[in-house]
């Protein structure tokens, strides 16, 4: 389709006009809650200011959801096929907007009280609930999908905290008998790159997924509820950069200041340190076709490197708060997006 094609239809249907501003609201959210991460660190060591960051972040964003589409966009396929939002059309396109709105209420209450929650989780468990809302039942979930989950949620936990770690410890080794402020100078300048690859990897991971279910909503408003094979074009790509990076423009500075200075005081190498493991796993995982969370990865890579240093460098009360959410998330936007379906369901 072309965004001639999608503009007409747009206008023509207005179910394809509520579905699509719902899901770029959750894009949105993404880049108001969860893109922040991305450029936290370069930010926090003053390696870059707010407003050239989140220019760059935009930039590397859309890169990143182009790039990765063309080399692999198995992350979208796997998202795409999670849940199983077959049968009524229009029973399906209701039960997803509710859990659009579902990750948007989540969302939204998460980055109020300042906590980087994940969008990717929020959006897989917003959708899960909604397609047991309409199978009635876990007959609307595709176990064989959804096991990437799972395993994403331990390789952006382990690996992320992992690689932060040695990336730290094998940085310090590599530069102790350097002068400290000829070091400081070039980690600025490389935490700038660190931080245009994290941005990168933002787009390749999180951009697949939103899209995927930007699609399937195009689908489900034109009442084709049984659509297994996409191409995903290149104005979505674009569009879906634009909207996250607004986002990110608009709220992103209390994520960044929860994620890269309240739980660890980086110093620039620590910076780039966690911005070169957080993107080298997400990379790993993207190849892999698995969905991961760029939150988690992130920090759980600083966790690494500040506890490379030592473990008191970590401020444990800010992680237990986000591991707090991170594990509420699940069951609570899954609920939140059953129960909305059912409502909306029964209202419309």
């Amino acid at each position: 389709m072309t965004f001639m094609q999608f503009i007409s239809d747009l206008v023509a249907n207005p179910a394809l006009m509520i579905t699509a501003l719902l899901t770029m609201g959750v894009i949105f959210v993404n880049g108001w809650t969860d893109a922040p991460n991305a450029i936290a660190t370069c930010v926090s060591t003053r390696a870059i200011g707010p407003r050239p960051a989140i220019i760059m972040a935009a930039v590397f964003n859309f890169f990143g959801v182009l790039v990765m589409t063309l080399i692999n966009a198995t992350v979208a396929q796997t998202v795409y096929n999670m849940v199983d939002f077959g049968g009524d059309s229009h029973d399906a396109l209701i039960a997803l907007c509710a859990a659009l709105f579902a990750i948007v209420v989540w969302a939204t209450a998460a980055w109020y009280f300042g906590i980087p929650t994940s969008e990717s989780h929020a959006l897989i468990a917003g959708i899960s609930g909604a397609a047991i809302a309409l199978q009635g039942g876990l007959g609307g979930i595709n176990g064989s999908e959804w096991i990437k989950v799972v395993y994403g949620l331990g390789l952006s936990t382990a690996l992320g905290f992992g690689s932060g770690w040695a990336t730290a410890k094998l940085t310090a080794f590599a530069f102790r008998g350097f002068d400290r402020r000829k070091t400081t100078k070039f980690f600025r300048g490389a935490q700038i790159g660190g931080g245009a690859a994290m941005a990168f990897m933002h787009g390749a991971q999180d951009g697949q997924k939103f899209m995927s279910v930007f699609l399937l909503g195009m689908f489900l408003s034109k009442g084709q509820a049984n659509v297994e094979n996409f191409t995903i074009p290149i104005w979505l790509m674009l569009l879906c950069s634009v909207v996250m990076a607004v986002g990110t423009s608009i709220g992103g500075y209390r994520i960044i200041k929860a994620v890269g200075m309240d739980m660890v005081r980086l110093e620039t190498y620590q910076g780039f340190s966690a911005d070169l493991a957080a993107a080298g796993c997400l990379l790993l995982s993207s190849l892999s076709g698995i969905p991961v969370s760029t939150t988690h990865t992130k920090t759980t890579a600083i966790m690494g490197v500040g506890a490379a240093k030592r473990l008191s460098s970590v401020n444990w009360g800010v992680v237990k708060e986000m591991v707090l959410t991170w594990i509420l998330t699940f069951p609570g936007c899954g609920l939140i997006g059953l129960l909305m379906a059912r409502l909306f369901i029964w209202i419309f």
